[in-house]
């Protein structure tokens, strides 16, 4: 089950449906696309699915640019199976957008969810523009976010039991896409991929990715050996970095490969009960529609102003401290720091766009103590995740950045310089969990 919701009460218009995809980038589980071919089938309409590309992509790097498109080449493939056409869109958003639903008299138009400004922009003036109905389906999140709670949430303690009391309702099984009976008469050419990656503009100097394969399928077999292979571990030994304990699903949910509703839902049929399991449901149920919601509700989810006050207050009396180190945003760039530890992380994330998620925590925390300002510490944390991480750009990577930095969805720890009552790491605490020499040999200068 998913809910949905209208940007703007208008009467939908006689034309076909169109499922405007922007962040769930697939064919299977998706509600978005689920809800736009009962819409198609109910009025007896076509379907069509678009995905737009701007020209200029600012924060986007040559490394999840080609993961995404390699992604929407199997789309394509997919959607092809079940008889919807799908076109990628070449223009700036969001007159493109509306540009095509008129040059095929489309009736309404579907889109996914999320919560980040730029996507929030992009439908605002989509729906301000469209004479039609826009209708918004969290296909992201097993609990739409707008459902779970009409605010932002103070901690996971709060919001665990609002998300709990949802999850019979909505973590239920998908019905199955079949093929669409109302075929569009105004053909669409076939895409030309070799256009689509030359029409973007992205940062070239990050190179993609060449240990993880992207698309759905890779998805579900990736969840598949995460299961068979590294769930057992996943509570005792994923704040390990030599241990492959995580699931690594993460980029797959980021662009939006796997639902993660299926993922619980696999999980939950194949083990019953078990710490681990339990462990990883808690991240990716709890946690991560946790972060959703701490960037729907508030606009400055990357910035000091997104912080909780008492977190403000305390860096606000810890300006003037002095710092032992202070680095450049380039020093931190190139891994040329003092700390072997915190310089192995950076190379890791650049060579490899990922970093675990313990060492993410340390990472952004030092940042925080060799800075002048926690505006600065923001501001380089966010370039070098966005830049670098596989899954830059989400939700769940700026509310780990506000948390380590900000205390976001923490508690006031004991006063010390620079962090005040924010949460402090240091490379001991890192000793006494894994073997930290090996981890800097596994990434050297």
């Amino acid at each position: 089950m998913n809910s949905q919701r209208m940007q703007t009460p208008r009467e939908p218009a006689d034309g076909p449906i169109v499922y405007w995809m922007n962040r769930d980038q697939r064919v299977a589980d998706n509600w978005a696309l689920i809800h736009a071919k009962e819409l198609a089938d109910a009025r007896r309409v076509p379907i069509v699915v678009v995905f737009c590309l701007t020209s200029t992509l600012p924060d986007a790097t040559a490394r999840q640019f080609d993961f995404m498109l390699s992604g929407l080449e199997e789309v394509e493939r997919v959607l092809s199976r079940v008889d919807i056409p799908f076109s990628i869109l070449l223009g700036d958003q969001p007159e493109t957008v509306v540009e095509f639903t008129r040059s095929i008299k489309a009736g309404l138009v579907v889109t996914d969810f999320s919560p980040l400004r730029f996507h929030r922009k992009w439908k605002d003036e989509v729906s301000k523009l469209l004479s039609i109905p826009l209708v918004e389906v969290d296909a992201h999140n097993i609990v739409p976010c707008w459902v779970v709670s009409d605010k932002k949430e103070f901690s996971a303690a709060r919001f665990r039991p609002k998300i709990q009391r949802l999850l019979p309702t909505f973590l239920d099984s998908f019905p199955t896409l079949t093929k669409s009976r109302n075929l569009l008469e105004k053909s669409l050419q076939g895409i030309d991929w070799k256009r689509v990656r030359a029409f973007v503009k992205v940062d070239s100097s990050v190179k993609p990715v060449d240990w993880l394969r992207p698309g759905e399928k890779a998805a579900r077999k990736h969840l598949d050996e995460f299961i068979r292979l590294r769930l057992k571990m996943y509570d005792s030994a994923r704040n390990d970095p030599r241990v492959s304990a995580q699931s690594g699903l993460s980029p797959y949910l980021h662009f939006g490969h796997i639902s993660a509703q299926r993922i619980a839902l696999t999980i939950m049929e194949v083990i019953k009960n078990d710490p681990a399991r339990n462990a990883f449901l808690e991240e990716l149920i709890v946690r991560r529609e946790l972060s959703d919601n701490f960037c729907f509700y508030n606009p400055s989810y990357d910035d000091f102003n997104g912080f909780p006050s008492w977190s403000q207050q305390t860096l606000d009396l810890h300006r003037s401290d002095r710092r032992a180190y202070v680095f450049t945003r380039a020093q931190f760039e190139q891994g040329s720091t003092h700390d072997p530890l915190w310089n192995a992380a950076q190379r890791q994330m650049v060579r490899t766009g990922k970093m675990r998620g313990y060492m993410r925590m340390y990472w952004a925390k030092k940042i925080l103590e060799w800075t002048k300002t926690p505006e600065k510490a923001m501001q380089i944390a966010v370039y070098l995740n966005d830049k670098y991480e596989l899954d830059g750009c989400d939700p769940n990577g700026y509310t780990g950045i506000a948390w380590s930095i900000g205390g976001v969805h923490d508690r006031a720890w004991g006063e010390r310089p620079v962090f005040g009552k924010i949460r402090y790491m240091n490379d001991a605490g890192c000793a006494r969990k894994f073997d930290v020499k090996g981890y800097i040999s596994a990434y050297p200068s």
